[in-house]
């Protein structure tokens, strides 16, 4: 019984600094935009990569 001294401010402690990251990241924006990645995968907005320019060769 005496480890329940140690074991429930531990725990305590731990569910604290949980529910502070949960909120830290619930003001920082984390969950506005839901849909928004999941829909960005569908489409190919990719612009064509530029044509390589061939480097010139000092000719002797």
């Amino acid at each position: 019984m005496d480890v329940l001294v140690y074991l429930i401010p531990v725990s305590l402690l731990l569910g604290g600094g949980a529910l502070a990251a949960f909120l830290w990241s619930l003001r920082s924006g984390q969950y506005e935009d839901m849909d928004g990645a999941a829909n960005r995968i569908l489409f190919d907005d990719d612009s064509p990569l530029p044509d390589r320019v061939p480097a010139k060769r000092d000719e002797p």
